[in-house]
């Protein structure tokens, strides 16, 4: 008798140990996941945003520039002949670097979103580092062109959890894309007009650069704006197309 006590006393002591292991386990998973994975796409208050839920034909062309001088004007100026207004995302010291340019794009009517400080990897980083890239690019936006922006495309479209975790606590949402042009691969006009007008759908977030480096986006440009409007397709900023429905990360 004494001894199946001994060996239940056991047997608890193992059972509770088993199940401490257990709950310490589940800790380090949650801990892990909450710092790398991303947000559920069933999330409607998700702070990160491929595209937007919709049945209307609306898109958004959104533009990143973190480099030159050239391009953005020859983009400018066919979005004004068009009489559009995209989502351009910029870079704080490309803005600090051609302040002139950075408040034209502002004056045009277009809007302006962050594209960070450095073009580097924020998940890479701790939380405090995230932080400072963001905000320096924010003070940046903020003083160049008057605009206070909420909207951050991530340097190389790089997030975690850890990533967007900083980036809501600081007033962000961060906007990625379901449709990429490839136009930085500079791989014909033709291949970006057919890449865009091919994967649009309701609620698109399209991607486009208008740095030096793509030297093919302004000549593609004309083709996609007439093959959206064939489509029936209307073009309007990412804080416009969010009010068309919830943001949905994919």
């Amino acid at each position: 008798m004494r001894m199946f006590y001994l060996s239940f006393k056991r047997l608890k002591e193992v059972w509770f140990a088993l199940l401490s292991l257990a709950v310490v386990g589940s800790l380090i998973v949650h801990s892990f996941w909450h710092d790398s994975a991303p947000v559920s796409s069933k999330n409607p208050s998700s702070p990160i945003v491929y595209r937007v839920q919709t049945e209307e034909k609306v898109v958004a062309l959104t533009f990143d520039i973190s480099w030159g001088t050239q391009t953005p004007p020859k983009v400018l100026n066919l979005l004004r002949k068009e009489g559009l207004r995209c989502t351009f995302f910029l870079s704080g010291p490309w803005a600090r670097r051609y302040p002139d340019l950075a408040q034209h794009i502002a004056k045009d009517g277009h809007e302006i979103a962050s594209h960070g400080h450095r073009h580097i990897n924020l998940s890479s980083l701790p939380p405090s580092e995230i932080k400072a890239e963001i905000g320096q690019a924010h003070e940046a936006l903020k003083e160049v062109t008057g605009h206070a922006p909420n909207l951050i495309r991530t340097p190389n479209g790089d997030y975690n959890g850890k990533v967007l975790k900083v980036a809501q606590e600081m007033g962000y949402r961060v906007i990625q894309w379901d449709v990429d042009s490839l136009d930085w691969k500079n791989p014909g006009v033709n291949t970006i007009v057919s890449r865009v007008l091919k994967q649009v759908r309701p609620g698109s977030i399209v991607l486009l650069h208008a740095s030096d480096t793509c030297q093919q986006t302004d000549q593609a440009l004309p083709a996609i704006i007439q093959g959206l409007r064939e489509k029936g397709y209307s073009m309007v900023t990412v804080s416009e197309l969010l009010q068309y429905g919830p943001g949905v990360a994919e």
